[in-house]
């Protein structure tokens, strides 16, 4: 069966570099304060690392998380990766709410990148996605992403770099 042009593949066989968006069901902020972002950030991290992702980029908000990263070289690995993050992340919201069952993720985006200007202008883009949301002045204040790490660890010419590129044209959704 052809996949329908206008939805994700999923169908990552090959490695490279992604750039993944996933939504909430309704855009409903369930992961509205720290204990529930902390539970997506380490869920994600986790299934990232024991999945064999080297990741670059991530963000995570009461609704939505973007992530950069290389994937493993492994059939369905963005499917794989979703599904399981989104299945223990929507039992602990629900647990947490005591509605079991309830859905709490509803979309999920990919794409493969394959041109470096492409790359590092969704780096940018992740690691400024807190302030265009308006939860920090500068996106190493926001907890809930990598932004801090990059300043910190990154190279100091990569980092600059990165920084320096244009998010405004970047095609990413992220109407939450």
């Amino acid at each position: 069966m052809q996949s329908w042009p206008h939805a994700p593949s999923k169908r990552v066989t090959e490695p490279g570099i992604y750039i993944v968006t996933a939504g909430t069901y309704g855009k409903a902020h369930f992961f509205h304060d720290e204990q529930r972002l902390l539970i997506l950030q380490k869920t994600l991290l986790d299934f990232l690392d024991r999945d064999g992702w080297e990741v670059m980029a991530w963000a995570v908000f009461s609704n939505h998380y973007h992530l950069v990263a290389i994937a493993p070289e492994r059939p369905k690995a963005v499917q794989k990766l979703t599904s399981r993050v989104h299945a223990i992340t929507s039992r602990a919201v629900n647990e947490l709410d005591g509605t079991p069952g309830r859905q709490v993720w509803y979309q999920c985006w990919d794409t493969h990148l394959t041109f470096e200007k492409s790359v590092m202008a969704r780096l940018a883009y992740v690691h400024n996605n807190a302030v265009k949301h308006g939860l920090a002045a500068k996106p190493e204040d926001y907890p809930f992403c990598s932004a801090a790490w990059l300043l910190e660890h990154g190279d100091a010419p990569f980092v600059k770099s990165v920084l320096s590129f244009s998010t405004d044209r970047v095609n990413v959704v992220d109407d939450f």
